[in-house]
């Protein structure tokens, strides 16, 4: 029961020691297609904070394949014990994400996160840090870019085009609905970009955002 973490590293108290962990754990990371043949849960993880950011609130929501309805819910408070530091914020997020997997019940097959996978300065974005981990398959879902250069996608449903960093195709900037803004994508462990890209159209019905970040979300809110 529940999804219990690998102890890969402390957890560190300085900017300098996270970037330096960041790049010793970037080679652990596997970027093609280790899913189950059958996915039956989907888990959505997003994060809020409370007391003026003095507690992390960590939000997990579990769905079911394919229908998307909610299968299982958990919420965890943590105290924040690292700063906000762009390219960091696994640091700042991932203990509480962790205390609100461990409640589950039911493990899931796939992790999309709202944050990066390795489209990140450093490849190891909150996707990537958290697949690692929790060694399951995770994609990164962000709905802002914030490395590397890309050509807008076409207009359509299921349109993207290459998310490139120093040469590198690092995700895809994938148009989830007809007319709205692209989201960025990028793998975390364990699935290839392609296999990102589909599973998170497949996890996306009318909106934006697919049905996973949508249920996390609204629990890391409160609302």
């Amino acid at each position: 029961m529940g999804i219990t973490s690998h102890s890969l590293h402390s957890w560190p108290s300085t900017t300098t020691e996270a970037r330096a962990l960041q790049d010793e754990l970037r080679p652990r990371l596997l970027l093609e297609d280790q899913l189950p043949t059958a996915v039956r849960y989907v888990a959505g993880v997003d994060v809020g904070f409370e007391a003026q950011g003095r507690i992390t609130r960590a939000a997990v929501a579990l769905l079911d394949y394919p229908s998307l309805t909610l299968h299982e819910q958990a919420i965890a408070r943590a105290p924040t014990r690292f700063p906000y530091v762009p390219g960091l914020l696994s640091f700042r997020e991932v203990p509480a994400i962790l205390a609100a997997l461990a409640q589950l019940q039911t493990p899931p097959d796939l992790l999309l996160c709202d944050g990066q996978g390795i489209a990140h300065p450093r490849r190891l974005g909150i996707a990537a840090h958290l697949g690692l981990l929790c060694d399951l398959p995770s994609i990164g879902v962000a709905k802002s870019r914030l490395i590397g250069t890309y050509e807008p996608p076409g207009g359509e449903r299921g349109d993207w085009s290459p998310l490139l960093d120093k040469g590198e195709r690092v995700g895809a900037v994938l148009r989830t609905r007809a007319g709205v803004s692209p989201l960025f994508i990028s793998p975390g462990h364990r699935i290839g970009l392609q296999s990102s890209i589909d599973w998170v159209m497949r996890c996306t019905t009318r909106y934006r955002l697919p049905e996973t970040t949508r249920w996390a979300h609204r629990l890391a809110s409160g609302r």
